[in-house]
Formats: structure tokens, sequence, C-alpha cells
């Protein structure tokens, strides 16, 4: 099948938002499964007027396009018609992750669109997107709407420390140190502790926002140091 699509055809491929890849438009921008489901499920809908054909699959280096073990899309690749909607469905395919925190992992999905069939010299676009997968284990402690307020903030040797102490990842959406807002807010894994080299933080009130588990933006919430 993808040879036809292929043949005499020069194909670029984009990464954008996750939120709409070329006419296809995709059910969100982050994907949370649930340790006690059997699978976790993403819209795709096509309003174009041609078809395309939708290949996913999951992997755990953000950079990375090779496929894990891990985890298993279904279909991995098929036909989606004009003004039609389908899903791609995740299915845990190795039960081997820890089951004290969440994992996080991505979903790449990528939209080929059809060729006109009497098409000599034409150009197609196939566009790929890539969003978060959380893989959250039944029966973690805490409220995941809630795990950036329990963030922790520190500094050390001039930089600035971030710890999670939450099973759960948190997103920062932005974060600012006595009003000064930081470039480039990291995810902080549970658990874990981000340092950040902000050699002008000498103290004083944190403010952050996080993304939330439908890609809406948290209230701000305070750190003193």
């Amino acid at each position: 099948m993808l040879q036809k699509v292929f043949k005499n055809v020069a194909v670029a491929l984009l990464f954008i938002s996750p939120a709409a890849i070329s006419g296809v438009e995709i059910g969100g921008t982050r994907l949370i499964y649930n340790g006690a489901a059997k699978q976790a499920s993403i819209s795709i809908n096509n309003p174009d007027n041609k078809p395309y054909l939708i290949q996913s699959w999951v992997n755990k280096d953000e950079n990375g396009d090779d496929s894990d073990n891990a985890f298993i899309t279904t279909p991995p690749l098929f036909k989606l018609n004009p003004h039609a909607q389908n899903s791609v469905r995740i299915m845990l395919a190795e039960n081997t992750l820890p089951t004290d925190r969440e994992s996080i992992y991505w979903l790449n999905i990528k939209a080929i669109p059809s060729s006109s069939p009497d098409a000599k010299n034409e150009l197609l676009i196939a566009v790929k997107s890539k969003m978060k997968v959380f893989y959250r284990p039944a029966g973690l402690k805490g409220n995941p709407s809630l795990a950036y307020q329990q963030l922790t903030f520190s500094r050390e040797g001039g930089k600035l420390h971030i710890h999670n102490p939450s099973p759960y990842s948190v997103s920062l959406y932005d974060i600012k140190v006595n009003g000064k807002e930081l470039a480039k807010p990291p995810m902080v894994l549970p658990f874990q502790t981000v340092s950040l080299p902000q050699s002008a933080v000498t103290g004083g009130e944190v403010s952050w926002r996080a993304i939330n588990d439908f890609g809406g933006i948290t209230a701000e919430h305070k750190f003193k140091m």
C-alpha cells in the first residue's frame, strides 16, 4: 500500500502541533493511559476532501523514531477516508513498567496524503506529530491534578533546584522567580530533582503553572524559598 503512495512522489516530513496534522485533526495533545484499563485511545478526524494513510507507533525517546516494545498501537496503519473519523488505540504489550510512578512515552502519528491518480510530478507532505503518553499505574497515591502543587524549590551553587516528591509527572507551563519568567520550563518526572542554571536566583518567591491531563493550564501556585 505504501509503495503506491510514494511512487513518483517526493515526500517531506514536518513536525507541528499534535492538535492538527495537515488536514487531519487529533482529539487531544496528550494521552493518559490508566493502568487499570486494557487500553487508551485517541480520535483522529479527517475533515479534508482527500483520504490519508495514518501510521502510528509509540517510542520511549522523544527524539527517536523507533517503536518501543512496551506498547503497541492498533491499527498501526490504516486509510482514513474524507470526512471520516477513526481512533488509534494503545495497548500495553510488556507489563514491565514501574508500578510506583508514572512512565512517560511518546505517541507518533503520521498522516500521509493520497496522490492524484493522474499526477506525474506531485509533492506530497507527510506530517508527523508527537505527543506524550502518561502511563499511570493503578493504585498510585495522591491526586494527579494537584501534583504540581507539591513541587519544592531550593537554590544551591547558583542553580535553581526543582524537586517533585509525587509519583506523577509535572509538565511546567511557566515558572517565575520574583516575578521574572525563566526560559524553557521543564517537565519534572516522579521523584526527580531538576537543576536550572539560573545564576541570578537569590531567593524570594517562585510561582509556576503546569499543564494538566487535558492540555489546559493550571492555576498559579507559589513557593517561598
